[in-house]
């Protein structure tokens, strides 16, 4: 995850940036979720930017948190036939697009525009596994279903 998210926050032109990931499960996301959005139930992905409001100048190289339910990801992971690590990578990607100031929810438009993105994202990532040598790609891969 690291790695990706390097070279996630390198194509968003972002190489200094930090970033904070915080896994978690359905429970602690639907907390968050109620506390800080007023929605109910769990959710696959909060982000929480750290560039906006009085503060943003203390940190200014801490982009913000991207908090991700396992327990969602898993599920969707599974629906999607993807293996978990990708589809915590695409819910990294998502996440830190909210904190570039991307937004799906509230004009269409905006929601084509920020899944375009996200494709070019992961594209990046691809790229970047296939320059890789051999055995070291695999092990990046992680175990391969048969």
């Amino acid at each position: 995850m690291r790695r990706n998210s390097r070279i996630l926050l390198n194509s968003l032109g972002h190489p200094e940036a930090e970033l904070s990931i915080l896994l978690v499960d359905d429970l602690q996301i639907a907390a968050m979720n109620r506390a800080y959005l007023s929605r109910e139930g769990p959710t696959n992905v909060i982000a929480f930017p750290m560039q906006e409001g009085r503060f943003a100048h203390l940190s200014p190289h801490l982009l913000g948190d991207v908090v991700i339910s396992v327990d969602t990801a898993w599920r969707e992971a599974r629906t999607a036939g993807l293996d978990l690590e990708e589809r915590l990578t695409q819910l990294v990607a998502h996440g830190l697009l909210h904190l570039c100031g991307y937004d799906h929810e509230h004009d269409a438009r905006e929601a084509r525009r920020m899944a375009a993105k996200s494709r070019q994202l992961l594209k990046a990532i691809q790229a970047d596994d296939r320059l890789k040598p051999g055995p070291a790609r695999a092990m990046a891969r992680g175990p391969q279903k048969n």
